[in-house]
């Protein structure tokens, strides 16, 4: 089966933020760099920039990131939802607490909280520029 991933793209900040969802989020990270393949940035400054960073958490999000180098142009983030985290009851607490930690240096924070139409939801942009949207089901009468 296809899966639909975010994939978030840095100047040079790809492994800090990578680093930092893994606390937040739990799971494996893997990071390759340019230096780990010949030919990909011949530039030495540039040798430990991400060239494809992947975090598989244990509830099955895989974010996937990387650096860009000087040879490639930079494409920013958005403005929008960059990454949306939903769920069903059962995910509540999880995605509270990941909430409260990205909310760490976020702008731009909607509280995630009982929304009209009955979920809970939120957004905030966290420190790294990155936009999140929450939204999580509860139980239907």
């Amino acid at each position: 089966m296809a899966r639909l991933n975010p994939y978030l793209s840095f100047r040079t900040g790809a492994r800090e933020a990578l680093e930092h969802y893994r606390t937040v989020l739990g799971g494996e990270l893997d990071i390759s760099t340019f230096g780990s393949m010949p030919g990909m940035s011949n530039d030495p400054a540039e040798q430990e920039l991400v060239m494809h960073g992947q975090l598989t958490t244990p509830g099955g999000l895989t974010l996937m990131a990387s650096d860009t180098p000087s040879s490639m142009p930079y494409v920013a983030p958005t403005a929008g939802v960059t990454v949306a985290l939903t769920g069903g009851p059962e995910d509540l607490e999880y995605v509270r607490g990941v909430v409260e930690q990205l909310a760490d240096g976020a702008t731009d924070v909607l509280p995630f909280e009982l929304a009209p139409w009955g979920d809970h939801y939120g957004q905030l942009t966290d420190r790294f520029g990155i936009t999140w949207m929450f939204d999580v089901g509860t139980e239907q009468p």
